[in-house]
């Protein structure tokens, strides 16, 4: 046994040794107490009813468990010591066995086989012996549910010179070997750039890099800047390995996109990061004074979304015409929220009561287009320029020109706009590309067959963006301007043709707008129903931001 306990580790002997000393002191203190007990009220003892299974056969009783469960035997050996006290006739115990104990007067500290000199009284037998081992066996296993037990429990702190040497490899530290078993969880540290600090020196002082790990990571970054264009305020996080070295590098450009460095098997491993904010909507209301611009910006909105919102509105609001001072209006706007701030807001529905107008619009998700609430675009179906922002007419549409050097009649049948080489052209509405080529008068050019039977010429470009066949939508970039074939200076030649013959682009009569039908129309309206119920209560379902702000002297009207 004591080889046995020599070779366990140093917490379970430590475990062990109060568990043994328990059961062995709680054994005996049971028997003891029972005793006692009996002499005390001077009850007749000289018998005890020890209730055994049905199945069990005279003699004397075992410590062996196949005779009954633990539970019961828990329960005759109670019912053994309780007879102590209340005696129960023999004609209600079940089968069971007689065992005569005789008491004694004095403690026996001799065996069984012979007694103590001068001492005359009665010995404890065999039988009376093993019974009492069964019940402080059995007892002992009881110090959970007896609660007499638990409140009659102490401690005992001698401890014998064996007991002593199963704990003679030196004095036991629980905590130190807790903490050692412990596993290294790395965390997230955070570094501000000062002035005059580079990334080379850093990443060898604090993230145990060397030069040529440096230069690899800088050569694998996309964006290189981001680490050797540092500007003082600048922040990053990293994580460090046990020996100090670089496990992660996180460095955000901006609030949603930036790049996670890693170390793999293979060295640093460069990825991406692109954060989706939470979508939330703002709803800003305010009241005209003076100019549209500058009432909206007093509601709250941005420059960025007073410009969209503008642009949604002048295609059928003229703000020097329409506008008055007291008209109302209110914007519904989304964008996506990240660590506090909004990014890329977005108009979703705008509201304009006027004087002289009123005009609700909402976006279309499909299309990102704008329309009104019946499905209704004011969207041209037919731009009248096919380009953004404005160029001069250098040589108008014209059947009756005269050439400049021989004088006679030539033809102008295009609308030629001076502008620099290199200028964005777009298509004026949907499509699909006839002709792409090359031509030693008309140099590069395209031409487009629109939805409506129209075509489409552009002449003179320096490089085409489509290819013969494609599908083209209103808006899309298909080239850019140029100077090529028989040209005097740089500048876009525009034709629009109807039934093959070549019209006045800039008086021809357009297709008027159109609108959504069948299954789009309602998509749009179910999509539109809680943007226009915002708009009228002023409740977004989300975070709002509404302001109803006038811009204006005290004798304005509110």
């Amino acid at each position: 046994m004591m080889r046995i306990l020599r070779s366990l580790p140093r917490t379970h002997k430590l475990l062990l040794l109060p568990v043994a000393t328990m059961v062995t002191v709680l054994g005996a203190h049971k028997i003891l107490t029972t005793v006692e007990d009996a002499r005390h009220d001077r009850q007749n003892q000289d018998t005890v009813l020890v209730p055994l299974g049905a199945d069990t056969s005279p003699g004397v009783p075992s410590l062996s468990l196949d005779r009954a469960p633990v539970a019961e035997a828990i329960q005759l050996a109670s019912r053994a010591m309780d007879a102590t006290r209340d005696p129960v006739p023999l004609s209600q115990l079940p089968a069971s066995e007689i065992v005569d104990v005789r008491y004694l007067e004095t403690p026996n500290r001799a065996s069984s086989d012979a007694t103590p000199a001068g001492d005359d009284g009665p010995r404890l037998d065999d039988g009376a012996r093993h019974l009492a081992i069964v019940i402080g066996t059995v007892a002992s296993g009881m110090l959970a549910a007896n609660e007499r037990l638990v409140a009659s429990a102490t401690s005992y702190e001698d401890v014998s010179e064996d007991e002593l040497e199963l704990f003679d490899d030196g004095p036991i530290v629980l905590e130190e070997e807790i903490d050692a078993d412990e596993p290294y969880v790395p965390e997230w540290l955070a570094y501000t750039v000062e002035s005059g600090d580079t990334f080379a020196i850093m990443a060898q002082e604090n993230l145990g890099m060397g030069y040529s790990e440096v230069t690899s990571l800088l050569e694998a970054m996309p964006e290189p800047e981001l680490l050797t264009q540092w500007r003082a305020g600048d922040h990053f996080e990293y994580q460090l390995d046990e020996q100090g070295e670089l496990l992660a590098l996180r460095l955000m450009k901006n609030a949603r996109d930036g790049y996670l460095i890693k170390r793999g098997d293979d060295g640093l491993d460069v990825a991406t990061i692109e954060r989706a904010g939470e979508a939330t909507q703002r709803l800003y209301a305010g009241t005209i004074s003076g100019s549209f611009a500058r009432s909206a910006q007093s509601t709250g909105l941005t420059s960025a979304e007073v410009a969209e919102l503008s642009h949604v509105l002048e295609k059928k609001l003229d703000f020097r015409r329409d506008t008055r001072r007291g008209d109302h209006f209110r914007v519904l706007v989304e964008s996506d929220l990240i660590d506090g701030r909004h990014l890329d807001p977005r108009v979703l529905a705008v509201s304009y009561e006027g004087s002289r107008m009123d005009l609700t619009l909402v976006r279309n998700a499909e299309d990102n287009r704008f329309y009104t609430p019946d499905g209704e675009s004011l969207d041209p179906a037919f731009d009248r320029y096919p380009f953004a922002g404005h160029y001069r007419i250098s040589s108008p549409f014209n059947l009756r020109r005269h050439h400049p050097i021989t004088g006679r009649i030539s033809p102008h049948k295009g609308t030629d706009f001076a502008m620099p080489a290199g200028t964005p052209v777009d298509a004026p509405a949907d499509g699909r590309v006839e002709l792409v080529g090359n031509h030693p008068l008309a140099g590069r050019y395209i031409v487009i067959r629109h939805d409506n039977g129209y075509k489409t010429r552009y002449l003179h470009l320096s490089r085409p963006l489509v290819s013969r066949g494609d599908r083209v939508t209103r808006g899309e970039r298909i080239a850019m301007s140029g100077n090529t074939g028989r040209s005097t200076g740089a500048h876009l030649h525009y034709e629009i043709l109807v039934n093959d013959n070549q019209v006045d682009a800039m008086k021809v009569a357009l297709p008027e707008h159109q609108g959504l039908t069948g299954q789009a129309l309602a998509d749009f309206k179910r999509e539109a129903g809680p943007m226009l119920t915002a708009l009228e209560s002023g409740e977004t379902g989300t975070r709002v931001a509404s302001t109803d702000t006038e811009v204006a002297g005290p004798d304005d009207e509110s």
